[in-house]
């Protein structure tokens, strides 16, 4: 007679996911980031700014912003503002935007004054997303001094350091400058026809864009091009449809963009890289600005994100992973752009709702 078999030596069953965007679970999953930040994000610390702007965009993209209190947000945001030691426009060679976190922000003498100014780009960029999501008054915002001090980061190629000590420069960070003047509706801070040389020196013999001039087609650096060119006006809407020639080649552009889209429908940020939920975002986006969305298979990346969807909330860079802020919140903007119900549409170009992006 044949002795029971050991569940222990049964194979594990498949994980179940669900079929449906959980959106209350995730609607908890920022309410509780939005009050404490799990101890794994303490080496994040420096970007603060950066997932507040994940936490506060995404409970407005799920129609959620009643969770939070405004005001307090706002009062919270503008406490990173790195400000001069005098009244005036300075003429110091500094960048004054927002520290990304209270560790950048160092501590005023006696007297009110920073010894050492640590503003940078990519935090000046989510802390005007906040306001701007939050509805905050711009006009209360000293753009003058952020603007023309933001000029002190263009190279003389076009690129954007991020912050005036010296750093490196890519598109990740033109596309910051290029929002942030965009938001305040004013484009002192930076010489657009130069940005535009460079983003067009980045596109790659294959079609996509790299962070910099001669680097490899990469998901997130086509986006920050792509956008940039939009925001600036050096592109128009749907150029599939237009008959107008273009700064980019699109053709070239497309082609690289189609095909990452793999066969689990979740799209590659690059060749022979697997599929990550973020570029659902990154590649989607683009293909929105670019007028070819309803022309990838929608259902196969649905299909993709919901196996990286988090039964606690949230989403996961692969399927099974643990979620983390930064997916999730490219899970949620890819849903928004699927046409998800009871999710606000998404302003691709700027990273927020449309809502927010108009004022409206």
């Amino acid at each position: 007679m044949e002795s029971e078999s050991d569940p222990l030596d049964e194979p594990p069953s498949p994980p179940c996911y669900s079929s449906v965007f959980e959106r209350e679970r995730h609607v908890c999953y920022l309410e509780m980031m939005y009050h404490l930040l799990p101890s794994p994000y303490q080496d994040q610390e420096i970007n603060h700014l950066t997932l507040a702007y994940f936490v506060i965009s995404g409970l407005d993209l799920l129609s959620a912003l009643d969770r939070v209190d405004r005001d307090a947000v706002a009062s919270w945001v503008l406490s990173f503002r790195a400000l001069p030691k005098n009244k005036g426009v300075p003429n110091d060679g500094q960048f004054y935007g927002f520290n990304g976190s209270r560790t950048s922000q160092f501590t005023p003498d006696n007297n009110g004054v920073l010894s050492r100014n640590g503003s940078h780009l990519a935090s000046t960029y989510s802390a005007l997303a906040i306001l701007k999501i939050v509805g905050y008054d711009f006009s209360s915002i000293d753009s003058e001094t952020m603007l023309t001090s933001m000029r002190n980061l263009q190279q003389p190629d076009g690129s954007f350091m991020p912050i005036h000590i010296g750093a490196e420069t890519d598109l990740r960070f033109v596309y910051c400058a290029v929002a942030i003047c965009f938001m305040f509706e004013d484009w002192r801070g930076m010489d657009k026809e130069k940005a535009k040389g460079y983003i067009i020196n980045c596109q790659s013999y294959d079609g996509g864009f790299g962070l910099r001039p001669g680097s490899e087609s990469h998901g997130g650096a086509t986006y920050c091009a792509v956008a940039s060119l939009r925001l600036m006006g050096f592109i128009g809407d749907d150029l599939l449809s237009s008959s107008t020639s273009s700064t980019v080649n699109v053709p070239l552009l497309l082609d690289w963009i189609f095909q990452r889209q793999a066969t689990n429908g979740g799209f590659q940020g690059r060749p022979n890289k697997d599929s990550d939920t973020c570029y659902a975002f990154w590649i989607g986006a683009v293909l929105r600005i670019l007028g070819g969305h309803k022309l990838i298979d929608e259902k196969a990346l649905r299909g993709f994100l919901l196996t990286c969807q988090s039964e606690y909330g949230g989403f996961s860079k692969f399927p099974g992973q643990v979620p983390d802020l930064y997916h999730s919140y490219y899970g949620f903007t890819a849903f928004s752009l699927l046409g998800e119900l009871g999710m606000n549409s998404l302003c691709v170009e700027l990273g927020m709702t449309d809502l927010a992006a108009t004022g409206l």
